[in-house]
């Protein structure tokens, strides 16, 4: 005796077809008015913009195509500096972030003077504008004359890292803090050190529940590589600046912007996935 083959048998019943079709037509109905509204929307801005009294001249000072494609070489290579700054800031900033968070959670009295110093760090560079950051580091440092000529990009760099190592800490504490107790009680039961707890137990798990936090912050610093400018680095945006004041037409900093924007979206849209996924496990009850 052969038993049937259960792809074959199975037949999803008239109640399960009707309920498909009514979703199918539903997602349809959704679709049309979010591209409806979406036109209607973009077709009403559009229109007061268009219409409006200053539109030529701001069409003339802000959107001229000559002077795009004339500054857009420079900007470009003024993008790979901040590219690389980048790079470099946003390893030493997940190693000075750590650090810092792992400081905070020490437990114990011996340990004060390192969370004192953690915390003091974290409230003062998230309380100074990283402008100010920028220029206490880029101006101040190199005129105490100990380091000789280093390049402001540098300057720049320890700036940027100096004050998002405040943010991804607490960030990272708040993940650690986050994990619960019976997790550490666990490990030490189990013979781990508090330093073992930390590395295998603690840290996986709180970094996997403030993922789309970090992922915010790596996007905010995206753009905010871009004030490394003020320090006289040739960036992107300094190189705008520098085609503006040939051109007379504020142009180029369009053309900055949507090369910023640009470098921003990959991870803009990852941070919205990864969030997303992480909402659909926490509704389907799993490990978070």
């Amino acid at each position: 005796m052969t038993l049937p083959r259960a792809d074959a048998a199975w037949r999803p019943s008239d109640l399960e077809v009707a309920r498909r079709a009514t979703r199918r037509r539903q997602s349809t109905k959704s679709v049309l008015i979010a591209l409806v509204s979406t036109v209607v929307f973009v077709g009403v801005i559009g229109f007061a913009i268009l219409s409006s009294p200053g539109w030529e001249s701001v069409r003339a000072s802000f959107f001229d195509l000559d002077v795009a494609i004339a500054s857009f070489p420079a900007i470009l290579a003024g993008l790979w500096v901040n590219i690389q700054v980048l790079f470099v800031a946003a390893i030493a900033v997940a190693l000075l972030g750590t650090l810092l968070a792992v400081l905070r959670s020490l437990r114990g009295p011996v340990f004060f003077p390192l969370r004192a110093l953690a915390t003091v760090y974290t409230d003062l560079f998230r309380g100074i504008p990283l402008l100010i950051v920028l220029y206490l580091v880029g101006f101040g440092i190199p005129a105490l004359g100990i380091f000789g000529r280093v390049p402001v990009v540098l300057w720049g760099t320890i700036a940027i890292v100096l004050t998002y190592s405040a943010y991804v800490a607490e960030v990272l504490r708040a993940g650690m803090e986050a994990v619960h107790p019976s997790q550490r009680i666990a490990a030490r039961s189990l013979g781990l050190s508090h330093a073992q707890t930390l590395r295998i137990v603690v840290i996986p798990q709180g970094v996997r529940k403030v993922v789309p936090a970090l992922m915010n912050d790596f996007v905010s610093m995206q753009k905010d590589v871009g004030l490394i400018s003020v320090l006289g680095a040739v960036d992107a945006v300094r190189a705008a600046q520098i085609a503006v004041a040939q051109s007379y037409n504020f142009t180029p900093y369009i053309v900055a912007g949507l090369l910023f924007v640009i470098l921003s979206l990959p991870m803009i849209r990852l941070t919205d996935a990864v969030a997303a996924r992480l909402a659909r496990r926490e509704q389907m009850g799993g490990v978070v």
